[in-house]
């Protein structure tokens, strides 16, 4: 069934433009690039669908939703145990520690080895907490954005927010 050119049309003005946010998106939350094409695929295959009898009045948070919603089915079907972490789990046990990102910890994730050990210590948070920070800076969406992209609370995306900041910053800081 091919798709009308109002779909088409639709399609061209809110994919195409997202689809680096998109694929970025992806990449942080399946840790993939493989799994992240197939992600981003998959969300404008479902875009094109829905674009046919919806128009969207936020396109870049709804094209960005549906792209974390196939990431998390992606990740359900291949590796369940992802989803299975609890952010409460790991702060009980003190996995993540407050810590104050000083212009130290700055300049040194600047660093080129520094950069390798930042996407090794954002790889490492429980994907809630990636998820919440791929959003506000890589994507750059509003907190409000990111609670309706990930059908949470305000307060839920805070404290995801500060949780993945406080990871990153222990992380980073436990560096010889």
């Amino acid at each position: 069934m091919a798709a009308s050119e109002l779909a088409r049309r639709r399609f061209d003005a809110v994919v195409p433009p997202n689809l680096d946010a998109a694929w970025s998106l992806a990449k942080a939350l399946t840790g993939s690039r493989a799994d992240a094409e197939d992600v981003v695929q998959d969300a404008a295959m479902r875009a094109l669908a829905a674009l046919e009898t919806h128009e969207i009045e936020h396109p870049r948070a709804w094209f960005l939703t549906l792209t974390r919603n196939c990431a998390l089915t992606l990740l359900k079907r291949r590796r369940p145990d992802v989803l299975g972490e609890d952010v409460e789990d790991m702060e009980r046990a003190g996995a993540l520690a407050a810590c104050d990102l000083s212009a130290n910890a700055e300049q040194a994730a600047i660093a080129a080895d520094d950069a390798a050990r930042l996407r090794t210590c954002f790889a490492a948070l429980p994907l809630a907490l990636r998820e919440a920070l791929a959003l506000r800076v890589l994507q750059g969406l509003a907190y409000k954005e990111i609670a309706a992209a990930i059908g949470a609370p305000l307060g839920t995306v805070m404290s995801r927010l500060a949780r993945a900041r406080a990871g990153l910053a222990a992380c980073m800081g436990g560096k010889d």
